[in-house]
């Protein structure tokens, strides 16, 4: 008697490597965890439900994850597609109904940027979703390209070092987890590439459909990254290097230092 093979798609060896690595370091999935996973319809997301599910067959723990989808309640918005594929890989998934985008038409603006908004709202009912669902984690797909974007945004307009982590526990007492913050933009698109995948893109976002002004900062931080890794092929290996060397009493904050140690520091 034959068992039946159960359909999945191809993940390259090095990501899944990479995934797998970062879940032992930053021990993100464990024994009996159940997790929720925001699923867009983006690469991002679409590769991480396809890799929870292939560390799901193998791993030596057991765990459940289902996915979510928000819905902003925007006109014309349609997820059948999605929904098909989920249920095509056998992940569970959840179309989250909610009315964002109706009332984003009193919160915002006219003229303003409000992607910021768009992304606190949609965070907001996933979380919503996991609590009254019963998980304790949710995840999320942002990648190593992104937690450098955001490192430089944070730098260049804030005026504060900080980063994307791994890992943190949120004030409704369940952990946010990233499972492929260590994982370059470039290979999950290739992943989708590989298996013919059609990711939704930012005809899903309720920009599209407002006469606002949208935002540059990311994209040209995008861009100027690009720009660096094309003059130096290494510069995303030496910040992944450094994002694992903090010299943090280095910088100009007194509160850092070990007062005792600043004499031999200086006699060094």
């Amino acid at each position: 008697m034959s068992r039946e093979i159960k359909p999945q798609l191809n993940i390259s060896k090095k990501l899944l490597r990479v995934a797998g690595k970062t879940n032992a370091t930053f021990r993100l999935i464990g024994e009996g965890d159940r997790v929720l996973v925001g699923l867009s319809g983006g690469k991002d997301s679409l590769a991480l439900i396809h890799i929870l599910k292939h560390i799901q067959r193998h791993a030596p723990f057991k765990f459940e994850f289902e996915a979510c989808t928000i819905n902003y309640g925007m006109p014309l918005e349609q997820y059948d597609n999605l929904v098909e594929h989920c249920k095509k890989y056998e992940i569970k998934h959840t179309v989250y109904e909610t009315n964002i985008y109706e009332i984003s038409n009193d919160a915002i603006r006219e003229n303003s940027s409000f992607c910021s908004y768009f992304s606190r709202m949609r965070r907001g009912a996933l979380y919503t979703f996991a609590e009254e669902h019963g998980f304790n984690k949710v995840a999320l797909g942002h990648h190593f390209d992104d937690t450098v974007e955001s490192f430089f945004m944070n730098m260049f307009y804030n005026g504060s070092m900080r980063a994307m982590a791994p890992i943190y526990k949120t004030e409704r007492g369940f952990h946010l987890i990233r499972p492929l913050i260590e994982a370059r933009e470039k290979q999950l698109r290739a992943f989708a590439d590989d298996n013919n995948l059609q990711p939704i893109g930012d005809e899903a976002c309720p920009a599209m459909l407002k006469d606002v002004k949208m935002p540059h900062a990311r994209a040209n931080m995008k861009i100027w990254l690009e720009e660096l890794e094309r003059d130096n092929s290494r510069v995303f290996k030496m910040i992944r290097a450094s994002f694992k060397h903090i010299h943090d009493d280095t910088f100009l904050d007194p509160e850092r230092w070990d007062r005792d140690d600043i004499k031999i520091k200086e006699e060094i």
